[in-house]
């Protein structure tokens, strides 16, 4: 059986949803109209986006809050959960989950998430996170690696005990250096033969798990010329190992009728209305631990980090954002998420307007 029928079509580029179930989504604002994730709201979401064709959502697993005065994802719906309810409301779209390798046992990993590829035919993705944020080390009374390199071999071992519980016939011992089991075996089996596999990550051990294990490489975009370097080098690292990793980033979304319009709008929000504290607690942790952005891009892109986690932005009219989501494409990134203030008020509009263009410039036809 195919994997995902959402990932499965001939869209050149594909577009998702991101950070839906977390408090604010992505944008680190005090606006009153700031995302509500509640579970509603998702369930609204998701089934405008299901209408729509976009191909996937992708949540967020967060467990403790930047801070600052809205405490910027401190309210998370738990994103293994969420994929679960999601796919019992939707028909089509792909439902990724995201997943801590540090927090998350991979014997019940592997049921949860290969029940839920049952209830929804196929529709499951994982995306497979090693950790980064120490906050949250210390809240699971778990040591943060000094070592960048060790977070990769426990999560590759992780995700190696995982696939082993997917496929085996029977019965098995595990014994690694980071988990042991006797008699081990998963049934349910995932419906996928193959789940689709995204990862996160900028650094170089981090990309070296992604070309190893992963479908999709979701990294972060600052130019179009980073983004075409990018989207080259994964390809001939991904070759090296004799597979394709497409390359997924991610931007932030402020349509409006007018260029006016929609830059007033990104200035009230990501400017006058920022949640500054909870932006450079972010960042901090960011440069302290994560690697997912040089320290010369923390630097520059302060502004992105409150409009939006520094996603890259779409900011204009429906024909500026369709160029510059063609201008991606042709850079050879091969999918985006997508992120708005407030995705239920604004994703229709994008939906109605940006859409078709990119059905007319042969980037999406459906």
């Amino acid at each position: 059986m195919k994997s995902a029928i959402s990932l499965n079509n001939n869209n050149r580029l594909k577009l998702g949803i991101f950070s839906a179930n977390c408090s604010s989504g992505m944008a680190v604002t005090k606006a009153d109209e700031r995302w509500q994730n509640s579970w509603r709201n998702n369930l609204d979401l998701v089934r405008m986006c299901d209408t729509a064709g976009i191909e996937f959502m992708l949540p967020i697993a967060r467990w403790i809050g930047y801070g600052g005065e809205t405490d910027f994802h401190g309210g998370v719906l738990e994103p293994v959960t969420w994929a679960a309810g999601l796919m019992a409301a939707s028909k089509q779209i792909q439902i990724f989950a995201t997943v801590h390798t540090a927090f998350n046992h991979p014997i019940v990993t592997a049921k949860q998430l290969a029940s839920i590829d049952q209830l929804s035919n196929g529709r499951l993705g994982l995306n497979v996170v090693a950790g980064w944020n120490k906050p949250e080390y210390d809240a699971f009374g778990v040591d943060l690696p000094t070592v960048h390199s060790e977070r990769y071999a426990r999560a590759q071992e992780w995700f190696d005990y995982v696939q082993k519980i997917w496929s085996a016939d029977s019965a098995f011992d595990w014994d690694g250096e980071y988990f042991h089991g006797k008699g081990v075996y998963g049934n349910p089996k995932p419906v996928q033969s193959r789940v689709p596999i995204l990862n996160a990550a900028a650094s170089k051990e981090g990309r070296e798990f992604a070309m190893r294990n992963a479908d999709y490489l979701f990294t972060p975009v600052f130019d179009f010329d980073q983004a075409k370097a990018t989207a080259t080098e994964i390809s001939q690292a991904a070759a090296i190992n004799n597979r394709e990793v497409g390359v997924f980033t991610f931007c932030t979304v402020v349509c409006r009728p007018t260029m006016q319009e929609a830059e007033e709008y990104l200035d009230y929000y990501a400017n006058q209305n920022a949640d500054w504290e909870a932006v450079d607690h972010l960042m901090k942790l960011q440069g302290m631990h994560a690697q997912s952005f040089t320290p010369e891009a923390l630097g520059m892109f302060r502004d992105r980090f409150a409009a939006g986690h520094g996603g890259f932005p779409l900011v204009g009219t429906p024909e500026y954002i369709a160029d510059q989501l063609e201008q991606l494409s042709a850079a050879g990134i091969a999918g985006t998420t997508l992120a708005f203030v407030d995705y239920s008020a604004e994703f229709p509009y994008f939906a109605e307007h940006v859409l078709p263009l990119l059905e007319k410039r042969g980037l999406r036809t459906m």
